[in-house]
């Protein structure tokens, strides 16, 4: 007669006591790993070090007056880098943006003396067209898809001859004429190019201007849905795409940004110098990227930051200075950049590796 088995309950163990395993995406850095995973962490160290080794090598570089005109310096470089900075964030970068500064003093100085008018009208005139630079820029490259170093390179080229044939054309010289004496002169220069006192030590309101931007496009890029867009689009702009980013639009206003930083950086040439070089600006561009890529932006896009290209600017004005305060021919200016930019791009790649290192 068959007998039946009747299967014993299963028995089970309680887990082991102890330390579980965990998978990467479950552990929590250690906070050095968590601040060495910001962009801007590895400028602000190499920042450190350039101002340490100036502060040693060359006395002068001391001084209160000193410090002011290397702020000066890394706030005009500055201004600029962080609309560049956030352009090249959304995966994108401008070659446009050294003569685009003086397309736009130009157009203000010009349409201001040979028109007769009050400068204020001549300072709109040139924001317009420097929106309307930026604008036509990211439309061209959203609708044709060429890659946005063609489109800016064509650009660049473009604005750099218009800037000396028109200029030569209107004025019969490759300078403009001194605006010092027209109505509205004194309150535009107020606003873009005045001084403050601090100490005894006299600061240029640029600085002032670019700490605000700063402080603007930081909160912009961590607390907006626009600068998720920015992060959305330079990572993948196709995905960002399916999940109801606007690419286009957020390509074309990143350019239109850039535009309004070339506008602001013009106006202060032009009220601080009273008049404009139409044959300048070619190769700021390179120093505007450079110092976004020291303060940790990638060429790729995706990742950065608009504290990083703070410090890469005042690297920069660090640099430009402290070679002359400590006496050194000034012929090794772009040599000592070459060195910086390469050193600082490999110290980014150290950091993000060592980061991002289980």
């Amino acid at each position: 007669m068959p007998m039946t088995q009747q299967a014993a309950p299963a028995v089970t163990s309680p887990p082991a006591s102890g330390p579980r395993e965990r998978d990467g995406r479950t552990v929590r850095r250690s906070l050095p790993l968590r601040l060495l995973a910001r962009p801007e962490v590895g400028v602000f160290l190499g920042a450190v070090a350039v101002f340490v080794f100036f502060f040693v090598m060359a006395p002068t570089f001391r001084s209160g007056s000193a410090m002011a005109t290397v702020l000066y310096q890394s706030s005009t470089i500055g201004i600029m880098a962080l609309p560049v900075a956030l352009l090249m964030i959304g995966g994108e970068f401008d070659l446009s943006a050294g003569v685009a500064v003086i397309t736009s003093a130009l157009t203000a100085s010009m349409v201001s003396y040979q028109l007769t008018m009050n400068v204020w009208v001549g300072v709109a005139v040139a924001l317009v067209l420097s929106l309307a630079i930026g604008a036509f820029n990211g439309w061209m490259m959203v609708r044709t898809g060429l890659p946005s170093f063609l489109v800016t390179l064509g650009t660049f080229l473009g604005l750099q001859g218009i800037n000396l044939a028109v200029t030569k054309l209107i004025t019969r010289n490759v300078a403009t004429d001194d605006i010092s004496d027209m109505d509205g002169f004194g309150q535009a220069k107020a606003v873009f190019s005045s001084s403050f006192t601090v100490g005894g030590v006299q600061f240029k309101v640029t600085v002032l201007w670019w700490l605000a931007f700063a402080a603007l496009a930081t909160w912009v890029l961590l607390r907006t849905r626009y600068g998720n867009w920015v992060f959305a689009v330079g990572g993948n702009k196709d995905s960002a795409r399916a999940v109801g980013v606007p690419v286009n639009f957020t390509k074309i206003s990143l350019f239109m940004l850039v535009g309004f930083g070339a506008w602001f950086v013009g106006m202060h040439q032009l009220f601080a110098f009273n008049t404009v070089q139409s044959g300048e600006g070619v190769g700021q561009e390179l120093i505007y990227i450079a110092a976004a890529v020291i303060g940790g932006c990638l060429l790729t896009g995706g990742y950065g930051s608009a504290i990083g290209p703070v410090f890469g600017a005042f690297m920069f004005g660090m640099v430009s200075q402290g070679i002359v305060y400590a006496g050194w021919n000034p012929d090794w200016f772009k040599a000592f950049l070459g060195v910086m930019l390469l050193g600082a791009t490999l110290i980014n790649l150290w950091v993000r590796q060592s980061a991002t290192r289980r």
